[in-house]
């Protein structure tokens, strides 16, 4: 039934109840909430009149006592966290450092009680530095710097310097000019910069150190270390003559390199020809000694055979080598001699055509002494 029917029941929204009905008070509907609020929270509900209503605390401390909890719960919850692999965590307590934790899951408490503060300890930083320094010989250098450094102790990092990366910066131009001060030009602007780089390295983590600031210094490396722009032409001069000096010094040392073990060799060469021609040498005068010392023996036994068998081979030496044939026209008898003149005639070679004299007697010397009786009788019987 629509509300402006007839039999509506006065359900007229817009005309009051009874005639006399006006707008909602709006304490009534504030002191109904503070009523509902009150119930939630363990509170009486007092009805319209005053009279309050249902058991004391109820569902609404059950509530309250849901809702601290979990939230206590989250607050621990919050106290998880975890370290990578290249950090380190510094837990707090109340502001004062706890402990140092390696990496992976770990748990502390939560704010405001406790904190964690991660420092990676793997990251390298890197920074430039240029300064113009006195060298020890009282010549002026410019060096460029690049220095490579980590977080090694991540306590000392937090707590021991306000500035490390400041005073990391402060020590690199102190070590710097003492290493530099230390040194000539010559020695910096060409072989010794690695050395120079070392010391450098050396002295920074020595001052990092004492200052403990937790930084390690991995590395410096100087990439230019020149004289000032107004000599600078004088200096490449120099440079140019003494690489020209190691050059020339180089060739030199590869020639000799080259000559010297051939001249070795050569050497060595004619000293063996020497030794070998020495006991050539040697080892003929010897036989030639021998040779002479048999004769002797035999001519101090017999002079007379001796000297004729000397004669004899001499002259067989001497005619054996012309080309010329000697014939006795008596002792022919009229008979027609055959001469193989063609054989005759033809050269021969000295040294195998006729036996040398110590060759052809060196086997009569070895006789007995009865054969030589012999051979000297018969000799003479043919002589008469």
């Amino acid at each position: 039934m629509a509300w402006n029917e007839p039999g509506g029941g006065g359900r007229d929204p817009w005309s009051g109840k009874g005639g006399d009905q006006g707008p909602p008070d709006l304490d009534e509907l504030l002191r109904k909430m503070q009523q509902r609020l009150g119930g939630l929270f363990g509170g009486r509900r007092g009805s319209g009149d005053g009279e309050g209503s249902g058991p004391p605390g109820g569902v609404g401390g059950v509530g309250l006592g849901v809702v601290a909890g979990g939230a206590l719960v989250v607050w621990l919850l919050s106290g998880i966290y975890i370290v990578e692999p290249a950090e380190r965590g510094v837990e707090l307590r109340f502001g004062a450092f706890r402990e140092v934790t390696q990496p992976g899951p770990h748990w502390r408490w939560p704010y405001p009680i406790g904190d964690v503060v991660k420092v990676d300890v793997d990251q390298i930083s890197s920074f430039g530095h240029r300064a113009t320094m006195l060298t020890r010989d009282e010549n002026i250098v410019e060096i460029d710097l690049r220095v490579q450094s980590r977080v090694q102790d991540p306590t000392d990092f937090l707590f021991q310097d306000r500035a490390p990366e400041k005073t990391l910066r402060d020590a690199t131009e102190t070590a710097t000019r003492e290493v530099v001060g230390k040194n000539v030009l010559d020695f910096i602007i060409t072989e010794g910069r690695g050395a120079i780089a070392d010391q450098i390295r050396a002295k920074m983590q020595e001052l990092m150190s004492q200052y403990r600031t937790g930084l390690e210094v991995v590395g410096v490396n100087i990439t230019a270390a020149k004289p000032p722009d107004q000599v600078k032409s004088a200096f490449d001069d120099a440079i140019k003559a003494r690489e020209d000096n190691e050059r020339m010094k180089n060739e030199a040392q590869a020639y000799a390199n080259e000559v010297v073990p051939k001249a070795r060799g050569a050497a060595a060469r004619v000293v063996e020809d020497a030794r070998a021609y020495r006991a050539k040498v040697v080892a003929e005068s010897e036989g030639e000694t021998n040779r002479f010392l048999a004769l002797l023996a035999e001519y101090e036994k017999a002079p007379q055979v001796t000297r004729e068998r000397l004669y004899l081979d001499a002259v067989q030496d001497v005619l054996s080598k012309p080309a010329k044939v000697l014939m006795d026209d008596k002792a022919g008898g009229g008979n027609v001699t055959y001469l193989p003149l063609d054989r005759l005639l033809a050269p021969q070679a000295p040294a195998a055509a006729a036996p040398r004299p110590a060759e052809a007697t060196a086997p009569q010397l070895h006789m007995s002494p009865d054969d030589a009786r012999i051979r000297d009788a018969d000799r003479a019987r043919r002589m008469r």
